[in-house]
């Protein structure tokens, strides 16, 4: 395969290597990774390739990427800007409170930009709008002149990515052990007009509206995931899959998901067989051994999880609002406030310094981002006084 064209990917974690860097690889893109985490671009430096093994129903199956480079962009800013002002795509999975960390470099590549066709950057973290959050960095960055001809330069489309890369093996390297199952859904409309028309990536199902896809991922697989992970947690299980064959648990997660399908069928137009059948799916996925993944590690960053737009917050907002219930959905949210102080995981301390000196209004507009007088507000008041009396 000819890799003529030039990807540049933000982030050599498990996701970048094993998710994003897979289809590039094999759409024909060289993959220029960034990171800033001397340790992996290191290795990446010395290792011509690794290998990603996908995890399915079926058994597993192995294969090689090779043709990438590597960047440390702590030391090399002005390499990555070149990087940039050749490329095709800038990719990134870095995490959603990284992204402004991005802008100024990718700002920086997008002015030096001389090809006539625009970069096509594509966000691929767990957020609503992750695109447009690292859009609105980029362009604080940008020339005027650049900035009023952007459209020429560069064009940013939403993702949507569903795959889950479980606990890694102890001295796994470069190697990367991830789900069979994927999906990843792109916004086609930016694209239209331009001289390359929409990246032309293995594995990307180009749809006009993203909405849907976003909120049916986040609202059940996350949500879900997330559930386990912290129920698990508070009663001492260590992995999901575990917490999944625990009774209670498993039908604590599944009324949680009735909550979320009710809102996603109402809000989308999707029929209750096609939710139905997507939720089993996504139980059957998350309860499979094979992607044996700690509730610890699931469970970090409460506060991002916990926040207005996320996975528990956002459906519980939307169907307080419609009259509909959310009372499964408080749960989790009470099993995630509890997810205090653990170890290895700096918003877990930073969670429970605010529940410590805050009230439970404060801490409701605080972390949720719901203001008072909004209807999901009163219970959810009473969720952070419960946890804070312990």
């Amino acid at each position: 395969m000819p890799y003529d064209k030039k990807a540049i990917h933000f982030g050599g974690g498990n996701i970048g290597r094993g998710f994003v860097a897979e289809f590039l690889h094999n759409s024909g893109y060289e993959v220029v990774f960034v990171d800033v985490m001397d340790s992996i671009i290191d290795s990446l430096q010395k290792n011509k390739s690794y290998t990603v093994t996908e995890i399915g129903d079926d058994g597993e199956r192995t294969f090689t990427i090779d043709h990438y480079r590597a960047i440390n962009s702590k030391h090399e800013e002005q390499q990555v800007i070149d990087e940039i002002a050749t490329a095709d795509t800038v990719t990134c999975a870095v995490g959603p409170n990284i992204l402004k960390f991005l802008a100024p470099v990718i700002a920086k590549g997008i002015e030096a930009r001389k090809l006539d066709y625009p970069l096509a950057v594509i966000a691929c973290e767990n957020m609503i709008g992750a695109t447009d959050a690292l859009r609105g960095f980029i362009e604080q960055k940008l020339a005027e002149d650049t900035l009023k001809n952007i459209s020429s330069k560069a064009r940013f489309a939403n993702s949507a990515i569903d795959r889950i890369v479980p606990n890694q093996d102890a001295n796994a390297g470069l190697n990367v052990k991830i789900e069979k199952f994927f999906e990843w859904c792109v916004e086609s409309k930016p694209f239209d007009g331009t001289k390359n028309g929409a990246p032309k990536i293995e594995g990307i199902h180009y749809v006009e509206d993203l909405r849907p896809y976003i909120e049916r991922k986040l609202f059940t697989v996350n949500t879900s995931h997330a559930t386990a992970a912290y129920y698990g947690t508070n009663r001492g299980i260590p992995t999901i899959d575990q917490a999944l064959a625990d009774k209670e648990v498993h039908d604590i997660v599944r009324d949680v998901l009735k909550e979320t399908a009710n809102l996603i069928v109402k809000e989308h137009g999707i029929a209750v067989e096609e939710q139905n059948d997507y939720v089993e799916k996504i139980i059957k996925r998350i309860s499979n051994p094979a992607l044996e993944d700690k509730v610890e590690r699931v469970g970090r960053a409460p506060l991002r999880k916990l926040s207005r737009k996320e996975r528990f917050i956002g459906p519980a907002a939307k169907l307080a609002e419609l009259g509909e219930s959310y009372e499964k959905l408080l749960g989790s949210v009470e099993m995630a406030y509890r997810f205090q102080d653990i170890a290895g995981d700096e918003e877990s301390a930073e969670l429970a310094k605010i529940l410590k000196e805050n009230d439970a209004k404060t801490v409701v507009t605080k972390v949720n981002g719901i203001e008072e007088g909004h209807p999901l507000f009163a219970d959810l008041v009473k969720v952070v006084e419960k946890v804070q009396k312990k």
